[in-house]
């Protein structure tokens, strides 16, 4: 497990606010040198504590449907999840793939235009797994109020 201290935290959440916020800026607020907040930053990326990326919004560019299904599996194979997880993962309207523990075997989130090509995207899901799709379940997501978005002093304990 990585520590991670105050300035750590701090530059996380500077991060996560505007991740095109420039070095000398997170450098100042944490009180470091930019040469150290860049060698922070890198090692704080070679440990995979983050990943720079950014966050699309996808109704913004067309696709309303914004859907969380739930899946229940049966009669699998390793070969059978290992096939589903890839096709899922290679398909361009799936948006996340976890396996998860609990009533459910896995989340997977599908961006859609409309109603219609939301059904014939889960439809061809479903037909291409039947066997092994027990139990399906889907919402859809009206309104985003926090997504991924961690206060990491108060996750850590520095405050």
């Amino acid at each position: 497990m990585i520590k991670l201290d105050e300035k750590d935290c701090i530059i996380l959440n500077m991060l996560q606010a505007d991740c095109r916020k420039s070095l000398t800026g997170i450098a100042k607020k944490v009180k470091l040198s930019v040469d150290s907040t860049k060698k922070r930053i890198i090692k704080m990326k070679e440990n995979n504590i983050f990943f720079p990326k950014i966050q699309l919004r996808p109704r913004n560019f067309g696709f309303n449907n914004i859907v969380d299904i739930k899946i229940k599996a049966h009669n699998y194979s390793d070969s059978d999840i290992r096939e589903f997880i890839d096709y899922l993962k290679g398909h361009p309207n799936v948006a996340e793939v976890m396996s998860v523990s609990g009533e459910w075997d896995f989340s997977i989130v599908v961006i859609a235009r409309d109603g219609m090509d939301l059904g014939n995207i889960t439809r061809a899901i479903r037909n291409k797994f039947s066997k092994i799709i027990n139990d399906w379940s889907e919402s859809l997501t009206t309104c985003v109020y926090k997504f991924e978005d961690y206060d990491m002093l108060k996750v850590m304990g520095h405050k």
